[in-house]
């Protein structure tokens, strides 16, 4: 808490008075009643000014607890229960909160009066309130470590290329605050949304570094290593025997016989520290980049990541690098290899849950599950996201989870799992939801229904109900996307077992994607007007400011809408759930219910986009007993309606083409 009040202080000390600093219309609290001028339909303030006020209103909320503590360590919860309750935005802050500020001309990182246009901590603080408007209650943010500038991907590179997983990257730091840590302006985001009943998750990524990682220099045997002259040529051998696919230990035989892989493993050498010992004490010590250092005067670098599916088409992960979890070779493979063969990357040894070595690297494990703590200690964070923890060993996953959980025994954990069969293994694992392949489904008529009605009613813990995710299609850019904006946050937002997930930028109708990991193709950068600055630009690499200013205020709105509704219906969600009879069904009406005491809800949706439909619900054979409805109250997103009952207990619907209506049923 005194970070934050700190910055309340220091922004004040400088307030000027002029108003010069651009900021979107939806930033601006309400009765903001600092310096507001307008030029060009633009909104100026006094940053210095704004920022104070912003925060000085946060504060209003605290209740004199030490809020660098988790919320569920201040509300003495014993369990990651809160999650089924989490309305959730994920966010990556460099391009959430990049904006214009001088108002004029293109966009800078920074510009020319000194203001930082990318994302920023500070930025972030000045979001919450607008976040806690639209009725979020958990921030989720992808990675916020120091990052590489090496092999970087775009403009600034990816998130997801971590030079040093304990520190802060220094790009979030406000000039506006100069002079004050990066920690201590970090403390005070966390410190804020905490004051608001929002959580703080955050991505983590243990199986890869970025290539010149910081740990280099200390543990230069926790990586990989191939000849310099290799690199140009370094790419997944190719196994033309197999599928695409991730191997079995059947297939062993067949990838370590293909001379493709026999020609892969001869690119690999040992460690500099084991190379020449002398030479590395002296290397180690110079100055300039450490990887630059080691290509110069040993001849090896390390080599990029690659899929571990056999066959994957995808290229090479430039900007990343294994760590090396085993100091021996896989236990399953050791017999297809030399003994003298110096540790090497292929399918089997980074799919290590699978195929585990019998020497587990220690020390490198033992920092590894350290990460977590250090950001609750430092921080409080609330709960995090495990990057392929899937594809982790089990004990360095147990490792992960119960380091964390020893400090806070509701601290939250969401598998990286996109499978939806695999919550009971994610469960087991002591993941307390997966991520699912809702922002699959949603786009797909049939898969959509078959999601709803066999998949999510059955799941052994949540998953995270999201119509795009950041690797992913923007839903506004899917095939009937007009519709599915508005239909697939309301079937999902209040299905069972779900987490209502807002994707940074979904509330605006942001159409570019920020990554093309998933369900996507290179044209997917391509969808904004060629005139745009953004053009063929991914937030995930390069400098990305969302498109505040093109905004309507109908999809935030909307999706407040749904999440308020969820809020009302909660009770309903955690009681009795009944598929919905329907008169007939052509597996186009998605529809659950649930019931409680004499009163009901009743959620359908047209998932057919040409024809609109007239269907009755059976509400006897839907409750599974005789009851005599008194009232119904039709809400869409129109508004709310009673409905008159002179048909009996038969509920009479129509559904526009990609429409949805929400029912509340009183048979009391």
């Amino acid at each position: 808490m005194k970070e934050l009040r700190e910055l309340s202080k220091y922004l004040k000390r400088k307030i000027t008075g002029k108003t010069l600093y651009a900021l979107p219309r939806q930033w601006i609290i309400p009765n903001y009643s600092g310096k507001l001028s307008m030029k060009d339909g633009r909104y100026f303030v006094d940053p210095y000014e704004y920022y104070s006020i912003i925060i000085d209103t946060i504060l209003e909320n605290d209740k004199g607890l030490d809020y660098s503590k988790s919320l569920a360590m201040l509300n003495g919860e014993k369990d990651a229960t809160w999650l089924r309750k989490a309305k959730m935005y994920g966010a990556l802050p460099r391009a959430t909160t990049a904006y214009n500020h001088k108002g004029f001309g293109a966009f800078e990182p920074e510009d020319i009066f000194g203001y930082k246009e990318s994302g920023t901590f500070l930025k972030m603080i000045g979001l919450l309130p607008y976040l806690k408007e639209m009725g979020i209650n958990v921030l989720y943010m992808l990675p916020i470590s120091k990052m590489s500038d090496v092999f970087k991907k775009g403009e600034v590179g990816s998130p997801y290329a971590v030079k040093n997983p304990i520190e802060l990257d220094e790009s979030y730091a406000d000039p506006l605050l100069e002079g004050i840590k990066l920690e201590e302006q970090f403390k005070a985001l966390v410190q804020a949304a905490h004051m608001l009943g929002i959580r703080v998750v955050l991505d983590f990524i243990p199986r890869t570094a970025a290539r010149d990682s910081d740990l280099i220099k200390s543990h230069p045997d926790w990586f990989y290593w191939i000849k310099i002259e290799e690199a140009a040529s370094y790419k997944p051998p190719r196994i033309p025997q197999l599928s695409f696919k991730i191997p079995d230990p059947e297939d062993l035989e067949v990838i370590y016989s293909s001379e493709e892989v026999k020609t892969h493993l001869t690119k690999f050498t040992f460690s500099p520290d084991k190379i020449d010992k002398e030479k590395w004490e002296k290397v180690k010590k110079m100055e300039g980049d450490i990887l630059s250092n080691i290509a110069r005067e040993f001849g090896i670098i390390t080599p990029p990541g690659f899929s571990d599916w056999v066959n994957d088409p995808q290229p090479t992960w430039d900007d990343v690098t294994f760590l090396r979890l085993y100091l021996d070779h896989p236990e399953a493979s050791a017999k297809y290899v030399s003994k003298d063969q110096p540790p090497y990357v292929l399918f089997d040894v980074i799919k290590s849950s699978k195929f585990p070595g019998r020497k587990p690297n220690k020390k490198l494990w033992e920092y590894i599950a350290n990460i977590i703590p250090t950001y609750q200690k430092k921080y409080g964070i609330d709960g995090a996201r495990i990057d392929m923890g899937h594809a982790l060993p089990s004990e360095l996953q147990n490792m992960i989870i119960s380091a964390a959980r020893e400090i806070d025994p509701a601290f939250g954990f969401i598998a990286e799992e996109l499978e939806m069969k695999n919550d009971k293994k994610a469960r087991a694992e002591g993941y307390d939801c997966i991520l699912g392949n809702s922002w699959y489904a949603v786009a797909r008529p049939s898969e959509f229904y078959r999601f709803i009605e066999e998949i999510i009613p059955n799941l052994e813990v949540p998953y995270i109900a999201s119509c795009e995710t950041p690797d992913t299609p923007r839903i506004v850019a899917r095939e009937n996307g007009n519709k599915l904006k508005y239909l697939a946050p309301a079937l999902l937002y209040l299905s069972p077992n779900s987490i209502a997930y807002i994707n940074s930028g979904q509330e605006i109708e942001e159409i570019q994607p920020m990554n093309l990991g998933l369900d996507n193709t290179i044209y997917g950068k391509t969808l904004l007007p060629p005139d745009d600055q953004f053009y063929g630009k991914l937030a995930f690499f390069d400098y990305y400011a969302l498109h505040w200013d093109k905004a309507k205020e109908d999809m935030y709105n909307f999706l407040k809408w749904v999440l308020l509704i969820r809020d009302e219906i909660s009770e309903f969600m955690d009681s009795e759930f009944r598929y919905v009879y329907l008169n007939y069904q052509d597996g186009t009406t998605a529809n659950y219910s649930y019931w409680k005491g004499g009163k009901g809800v009743i959620v359908l949706g047209n998932l057919d986009f040409v024809h609109e439909k007239y269907i009755e619900i059976l509400v006897n054979e839907t409750v599974g007993r005789n009851v005599e409805v008194k009232s119904v109250t039709v809400v869409t997103r129109h508004g709310k309606r009673k409905m008159g009952f002179s048909f009996g207990n038969n509920i009479p619907v129509k559904l526009m083409p990609g429409d949805f209506v929400v029912l509340l049923v009183n048979w009391e």
